[in-house]
């Protein structure tokens, strides 16, 4: 299980438009220095973002300006807009044996935990807002 460094990458993206916002106009350029990935990488997640209604961007040099404070902005938020896991966190095998008493078994013993586990992080996530992080800098 891992989740994409898309997520990483738009919580940095987030903290530094908050971050440098009225000092320099925070371009994808920009950003790609800050987190040092290609500026493609960046204009892909930022479309992402925009999508979400967490940024506004103008065209050009204008830069990028964040669409509501940090404190809207929870982790989940931003885990939900770049996409980084669909469905499930946990991929589990298909075939188990059904001739296995473990493996005619595994689903029902192992299935219920395992959704318990994901609600339980994604619940934090909801817990944690940006704002949280950018604090931390």
């Amino acid at each position: 299980m891992q989740i994409t460094s898309r997520f990483t990458i738009a919580v940095h993206i987030l903290t530094c438009i908050d971050y440098f916002c009225g000092q320099y106009s925070v371009t994808s350029d920009f950003l790609a220095s800050s987190v040092q990935v290609n500026p493609v990488i960046i204009r892909q997640i930022v479309l992402q973002l925009k999508a979400a209604e967490m940024i506004h961007t103008t065209p050009g040099r204008g830069g990028m300006t964040l669409a509501k404070p940090l404190e809207e902005i929870t982790l989940y938020d931003v885990y939900e807009a770049v996409d980084c896991v669909s469905g499930s966190l946990f991929h589990f095998h298909k075939n188990p044996n059904p001739e296995c008493p473990v493996g005619k078994n595994i689903h029902a013993a192992l299935d219920g935990s395992l959704i318990e586990i994901q609600k339980t992080f994604e619940d934090k996530m909801k817990e944690t807002t940006v704002r949280d992080i950018a604090t931390k800098i």
